[in-house]
């Protein structure tokens, strides 16, 4: 992966079809998506639960982009290997998850994979300041965890602004992950963001029958997001 800071679509497979999900990965490449991103939950550290390293190791063949798996689980670090071992890309941990989150990043970057920070709402961004170095990719939460389908909790949108304040020319992706539409995606990339997950937005009202639905949706995103780009300031 190289980077940059251009626009990213990150459709989440957690609104696609659960009994299709090779064909909805492709359908939703070629209408256009940079990553696929993977909801992992554990039942214990949200309220929900998802999918393990079997699921994604299934599934990564399908993928001809980048496998972007969001673990919101607690603990984490026994789980590192495995994911990574499944194929993910990124493998991002939650900021709460854990005591040693340090380790964490530390853990997911040994085993060969991009290391990703996750931030709740309830948590400010300052607190993951001494951790950027080891980040590759830094998620604000604009939703809390746990459910797709979500209103987009706006007071975040001042969290990533202040997160790119402290991210200055390091080459860390700020991603989204929440409530992200048409309407609220110019709200993130003014602020700074360059990953934008999306899930019903993307997949609401098309199919792996009707994919072009999928492509109309994420154009509908990405223009919205690029009009307001803090990149292109």
């Amino acid at each position: 992966m190289t980077f940059d800071r251009s626009i990213k679509i990150a459709p989440s497979i957690l609104s696609a079809d659960f009994a299709d999900f090779g064909a909805e990965i492709q359908a939703i490449e070629a209408q256009g998506a940079d990553w696929v991103h993977v909801d992992v939950m554990d039942g214990h550290f949200v309220p929900n639960l998802t999918f393990g390293p079997p699921l994604c190791a299934a599934i990564r063949p399908h993928i001809k982009t980048v496998m972007d798996v969001h673990l919101m689980i607690s603990p984490v670090d026994p789980y590192i290997d495995a994911f990574v071992n499944a194929g993910a890309d990124i493998v991002t941990a939650h900021l709460e998850a854990g005591p040693h989150t340090h380790r964490t990043l530390q853990a997911i970057r040994g085993a060969g994979a991009k290391a990703g920070l996750a931030v709740n709402p309830g948590t400010p961004v300052d607190a993951a300041a001494p951790l950027l170095d080891l980040c590759d990719l830094v998620c604000v939460m604009t939703v809390n965890p746990g459910f797709g389908g979500q209103s987009f909790i706006e007071t975040q949108v001042d969290q990533i602004r202040r997160l790119r304040a402290l991210i200055g020319d390091r080459p860390i992706h700020i991603e989204v992950d929440g409530g992200v539409t048409p309407q609220t995606a110019p709200l993130v990339t003014a602020a700074g963001a360059d990953v934008l997950v999306a899930g019903s937005a993307v997949f609401k009202g098309g199919s792996v029958a009707n994919p072009t639905v999928y492509g109309e949706n994420i154009r509908a995103i990405r223009t919205a997001a690029e009009a307001t780009a803090f990149a292109a300031q």
